[in-house]
Order: C-alpha cells, then sequence, then structure tokens
C-alpha cells in the first residue's frame, strides 16, 4: 500500500507543478499585454499629440487644420469604450489631410515642417506596430485561456478577458513613403 500512496502523491504533484506552470505562463501572458498595451496607448497618445500640434502649427490650411484638430483632440479625450472608434476617426483625419503627396510637400516646406512631417510619419508607422505586437500578445493568452485545464483549475483567476484593440490604422500613404526607421 506504501508504494501506491508514492505514486499518488508522485502524480499529483507532478499536476500540481504542471499546473502551477501554466497558471505562471499566463500570468506572464497577461503582464506581457499590460505591457503592450501602455507601449500601443503610448504610440497613440503620441500620434494624436503630433497631429494636433501640427493642426495648430498654422501650416496647413484652415479647414485641414480643423478637421486634423478635432480629430486628435478627440482621440486624446476619447473615453476607453469609445477609443477605438476615436482613434480610427483619427486616421482618417490623417487620410483625408495627408493624402496626397502636395500637401505632405507643403508641410515640409514651412519653417519647422521637415522635422513634423517626419516626426508625423514616424508616429503613424508605429502605431499598427504597437497594435499588431498587442493583439499577438492577447491572442496568445485567449488561446492558453480557452483549454480546459485553465478553465476548469480557474488558473487565469479574477483577470478580465482580453480584448484585442480593432482600430483602422492605415497610415496615409503620403506619410508611409516619407518613414524611414
Amino acid at each position: 500500500m506504501t508504494p501506491t500512496l508514492i505514486w499518488i502523491a508522485v502524480a499529483l504533484f507532478a499536476i500540481g507543478l504542471y499546473l502551477s506552470w501554466t497558471a505562471g505562463r499566463l500570468d506572464r501572458l497577461h503582464a506581457r499585454i499590460d505591457a503592450t498595451r501602455a507601449a500601443l496607448d503610448a504610440q497613440l497618445l503620441r500620434r494624436a499629440s503630433v497631429a494636433q500640434e501640427l493642426a495648430t502649427s498654422g501650416v496647413l490650411d484652415p479647414a485641414a487644420s480643423i478637421v486634423l484638430y478635432e480629430a486628435a483632440h478627440a482621440a486624446r479625450q476619447a473615453e476607453e469604450e469609445h477609443r477605438e472608434v476615436a482613434e480610427s476617426e483619427l486616421s482618417q483625419a490623417l487620410r483625408a489631410v495627408f493624402g496626397d503627396a502636395p500637401q505632405v510637400e507643403a508641410v515640409r516646406e514651412a519653417p519647422g515642417g521637415v522635422a513634423a512631417a517626419e516626426e508625423l510619419a514616424h508616429a503613424v508607422r508605429r502605431v499598427p506596430m504597437a497594435r499588431r505586437f498587442h493583439n499577438d500578445a492577447v491572442r496568445a493568452a485567449r488561446a492558453l485561456r480557452r483549454h480546459r485545464k485553465v478553465r476548469w483549475f480557474r488558473l487565469a483567476g479574477h483577470a478580465p478577458f482580453p480584448l484585442a484593440f480593432e482600430m483602422d490604422d492605415e497610415p496615409p500613404e503620403a506619410l508611409a513613403d516619407r518613414a524611414t526607421g
């Protein structure tokens, strides 16, 4: 009877060790989601700030300035449940204002315009990358959370189910062509 108890104890220990490893992995994925979401938020804020700064610089025509400023302001002030829509609207405004190369060239010709255009080009290029990293982390956590062992043993604890950030992040062609590194 003693060898049976030893084997049961070893099996329980192995199962516990495996569940602990899985819970740790899930915890690391949730931490990765938090980190990638913070990076995404920083890139979105940077894009909105640069767009807002450019809109108030006097380089753009008044109509484009108003459209860009309002979209950037709405993106910066949006509450979490409306953030994806506000950021998509900023992307659409950026495409409307900087959809053609002559507008970008006009910005570049203004004093300080080269730096502003480059900064905006970098900002609009980094948003899709940050969003992709975040959504990849969410996808990995969701895949692990779907396993039966995670659900049955409640290894996710009280952590909310991770949600992807879905938005229109296509950069304007005239700016995307200018982004280098």
